[in-house]
């Protein structure tokens, strides 16, 4: 039967850091409540016997097939045409080897096609549908990734005038218009704001838990091998053809074995441009404890992106993990060790600012 142990822990003050938790290897820790990802992924690394990165693809790939919270796997975040498109990516940290797919179509197992990126090419990521063409070389099966929900929440959007899009700096007006769009004259944008004008917004896009959360997971087997990876659907109503965070080394996940691994999740556009993932990892590498090394790179994001909404969860290679995160009421992680484990999967809340 499986457990579930629910610790509750401060709030996530940019002037105070969380304590470390000290967990036990193995670890599988995840973004979010998805427990029955955390469990399989712990399941197939202690029972199955599975290397790192099969545990990991396991794991996600339970995600992939429950569609957690509507925004990983098929059936979610429809972009403007009303297709769903999946990203993933796994890299391994004793090798450094990566695999990714970005913006994958009519495929619906994306982690799993990451591996074969990873393992029978010389590559690091394929994109498009020239990434579906090799899903079904490696024997993927091409179906729609659309579903009765998914439709129906496109075409919300679509009534509702195409509101909110990432739309700007276009005629017609995208916030009352569904275009197409063609770009304003060159001497209608301000590239240079002056510096009183207020910070992005990001409100409007109310990313968290039900729209744009990323499963990231970190993986960590007995002997000190780290694996990290991501899986996703990515923003709700996005352009056709954006990539978010998630399958980009260094801003969805990172990790090394030698000191450890980083995830994040949120609002990718944003947190892409810092790479938090990698910074994150190096900051474990420069004697900096897991909860400081994310509260690190969420000040670095805030510091320009106040309202921006996100988490990041580091890991230790002996299995010390933390937290930190901004723009939501409270952002969950999951977590299954060897400390004392009993078939339980603990769930860790922190209140971010």
């Amino acid at each position: 039967m499986q457990l579930v142990k629910v610790v509750a822990l401060g709030a996530v003050l940019l002037s105070t850091v969380l304590p470390n938790i000290q967990g036990g290897l193995p670890l599988v820790v995840t973004t979010w409540r998805f427990l029955n990802a955390t469990l399989q992924a712990y399941q197939s690394l202690t029972v199955g016997e599975f290397d790192p990165i099969d545990a990991l693809v396991e794991g996600c790939s339970v995600c992939e097939r429950e569609q957690c919270d509507g925004t990983v796997g098929y059936g979610g975040s429809p972009d403007e045409t009303g297709e769903t498109t999946l990203d993933a990516m796994l890299m391994d940290g004793t090798t450094m080897d990566i695999g990714a797919v970005a913006a994958l179509r009519e495929v619906k197992h994306a982690a799993a096609v990451a591996k074969y990126v990873l393992r029978n090419t010389r590559h690091t990521m394929l994109a498009g549908s020239q990434a579906t063409d090799f899903a079904l070389q490696m024997g993927f099966r091409r179906e729609t990734l659309q579903t009765d929900e998914s439709r129906a929440m496109w075409e919300q959007w679509k009534a509702n005038h195409c509101q909110p899009n990432f739309w700007r700096n276009v005629i017609p007006s995208p916030s009352m218009s569904c275009g197409p769009y063609e770009p304003v004259s060159a001497n209608a944008v301000r590239s240079n704001p002056p510096e009183d004008a207020s910070a992005p917004d990001r409100t409007d896009f109310s990313f968290g838990r039900y729209n744009h959360d990323t499963i990231s997971m970190i993986v960590i087997d007995q002997t000190g091998h780290v694996v990290a990876g991501t899986s996703t659907n990515g923003a709700r109503h996005k352009i056709p053809g954006r990539v978010g965070d998630s399958p980009i080394p260094g801003a969805g996940a990172y990790a090394d074995s030698e000191v450890g691994a980083a995830v994040a999740t949120g609002d990718g556009d944003v947190m892409m441009r810092f790479l938090p993932a990698l910074l994150a990892v190096e900051g474990l590498r420069n004697g900096q404890g897991p909860s400081e090394a994310a509260e690190r790179q969420i000040k670095r994001i805030t510091k320009y992106y106040p309202t921006f909404a996100g988490g990041i969860v580091v890991a230790t290679k002996d299995g010390r993990h933390g937290v930190a995160c901004n723009g939501m009421a409270e952002f969950p992680y999951s977590v299954a060790d060897g400390s004392d484990w009993q078939g339980e999967v603990k769930v860790y809340t922190v209140k971010c600012v």
